[in-house]
């Protein structure tokens, strides 16, 4: 099955992409969208940095799910649509099947090639299963096929993703699931803020596959805008911001260079940063607040021992 664009005009959407690219790129104080980030071989080190020991928040997801998988199902129910945001290679949803029994499960990712593989997959191992994907920027919108069921939408947003979003957009985003999710709800993973020598260890591995994750954006960004981005010429760079209870996620020039593209270009000096990610931690509280805020009133809530990492059902 070829994975469609969420959208009737590709070419529209490249577009509107490298214009994106181009503004953050020209502002002031240099930035890149993290959904840049997950390009193909972004996805696969992604998948990497997960399996690292450093990387806390997948296994500590990942353990609150399989000791509080009958508690979640019994919160979430059995059966309706699965509608998995970021769905990646989609393992932590078919995790679920078992138990949750969906009818149909929607699969949506920023990089429409790696999820299509994912999603061959999963049509051969589950033929009693609707299975769709869909490559889609849903950043800005959701926007679901109206030949998804609208009866019992259940949203799946794992990994705590949510914490690439500012305050604004996360309610807008989740604003958006709300009205979406009709009479379901929306199952999401949520990352607890902690002290700074676990976030630096997560986020700045002695294998440096995330600073390989970080610095692969300007590969990225060249096949987006033709630049002439090289690799070589930046390093990996992570603060913490507790004003703001968030990780952030820069890369830095390494000399003084010159990065062009068709009808524009960049003058990086030696030091200058280039923001690529914002990871937001959040306490019980303030989470809590922000579904409230986008319209979920009710959350049932798991953790792990440290307090580390949250799993919330919200409806």
């Amino acid at each position: 099955m070829k994975i469609p664009i969420g959208s009737d005009d590709q070419s529209t959407v490249q577009n509107d992409l490298a214009h994106e690219i181009e503004i953050g790129l020209l502002a002031q104080s240099a930035w890149i969208s993290p959904k840049f980030l997950y390009d193909p071989l972004g996805s696969h080190l992604f998948t990497a940095i997960t399996l690292l020991p450093e990387y806390y928040p997948s296994t500590t997801e990942k353990n609150i799910f399989t000791q509080y998988r009958d508690q979640i199902t019994a919160a979430v129910g059995i059966g309706g649509t699965l509608i998995d945001l970021g769905a990646g290679n989609c393992q932590k949803a078919e995790s679920f099947f078992g138990t949750l029994k969906p009818s149909s499960y929607l699969a949506i990712d920023f990089s429409a090639e790696y999820l299509q593989d994912a999603v061959t997959k999963l049509q051969g191992k589950y033929p009693h299963i609707d299975i769709q994907g869909i490559g889609m920027d849903f950043s800005k919108e959701i926007i679901i096929p109206s030949s998804i069921n609208t009866a019992k939408r259940t949203f799946f947003y794992p990994g705590s993703s949510i914490g690439n979003f500012s305050n604004n957009e996360a309610i807008k985003l989740l604003s958006q699931v709300k009205s979406q999710a009709k009479d379901g709800g929306l199952l999401i993973g949520v990352d607890l803020m902690k002290e700074d020598s676990v976030l630096m260890a997560a986020y700045d591995d002695p294998l440096k596959v995330t600073a390989a994750f970080n610095l692969n954006i300007l590969r990225s960004i060249n096949s987006h805008l033709g630049s002439n981005f090289r690799v070589e010429q930046f390093r990996h760079i992570v603060k913490i911001n507790h004003a703001e209870n968030m990780v952030e996620l820069y890369l830095q020039a390494l000399e003084d260079l010159t990065v062009s593209w068709p009808a524009n270009s960049r003058v990086f000096k030696r030091g200058d940063l280039i923001h690529t990610e914002n990871s937001h931690k959040y306490t019980i509280e303030s989470i809590k607040q922000l579904l409230k805020n986008a319209g979920f009133e009710k959350t049932q809530i798991w953790t792990d021992p440290k307090n580390y990492f949250a799993v919330i059902y919200a409806r």
